[in-house]
């Protein structure tokens, strides 16, 4: 296991209304959000983001951050497992030329979508099935992704994550540390299937053999 790191520190935070969020949260409203159509990404905001468009200001701050930590961006090749439309990939490029990025994602909507310029580096792919070959990648990310599955399929997932990567990886997850933040994060969350405790999380962790760097996202 690697370590525990706040990587996105410095991704912008928004403003969440977690009592609207709770009243709306219907499990006619969970089903269509779990079909990560159209619907969750660019419909009404009750079933996701409500508009999922192409902002600079979320990813250019993170992507230093990710340098310091893992080394020279420009010389490696990323993958980012749950990349939606692409737009970390998209700011990869454009701020560190040279690396060499691909992306995958279960909804085949956020793939038609994705940003025009890496649509193409972008592919509808299942985490627990990653279509690389071992080793492919210096470096695999997967932001709150690997919680939409199942337990048994989150392990599945961290497997591949260790199969195509080289040795780098981060992935973040929806977890809490104590009673109040749980009832938070069940208040919040909309498509998780699997949410732990951080130290449950780890335990996870090291049962698969996890070997890259981990946070939490806790609302």
């Amino acid at each position: 296991m690697g370590i525990e790191i706040d990587l996105l520190r410095n991704y912008p935070r928004a403003n969440r209304d977690l009592t609207s969020r709770q009243a709306e949260k219907t499990e006619e409203v969970r089903s269509i959000a779990r079909e990560f159509g159209k619907e969750f990404f660019d419909g009404d905001r009750k079933y996701g983001y409500g508009g999922f468009h192409y902002n600079p200001r979320f990813w250019s701050p993170v992507i230093p951050d990710f340098e310091e930590h893992f080394g020279d961006l420009t010389a490696k090749t990323v993958l980012d497992v749950g990349c939606g439309k692409g737009f970390l990939l998209f700011d990869l490029l454009r701020l560190r030329p040279g690396v060499q990025v691909a992306g995958v994602d279960i909804s085949k909507y956020a793939i038609e979508n994705a940003k025009e310029e890496v649509r193409h580096l972008a592919s509808v792919a299942d985490a627990k099935a990653l279509p690389f070959a071992s080793k492919s990648f210096d470096l695999v990310i997967s932001i709150n992704t690997i919680h939409n599955l199942e337990l048994s399929e989150c392990k599945e997932a961290l497997r591949e994550i260790n199969r195509v990567s080289k040795g780098q990886s981060f992935i973040t997850v929806d977890a809490y540390r104590n009673e109040e933040e749980k009832e938070r994060m069940w208040a919040w969350n909309l498509t998780a299937k699997t949410i732990l405790s951080t130290d449950d999380w780890k335990t996870v962790f090291d049962e698969v053999g996890y070997r890259g760097d981990y946070f939490w996202f806790i609302p």
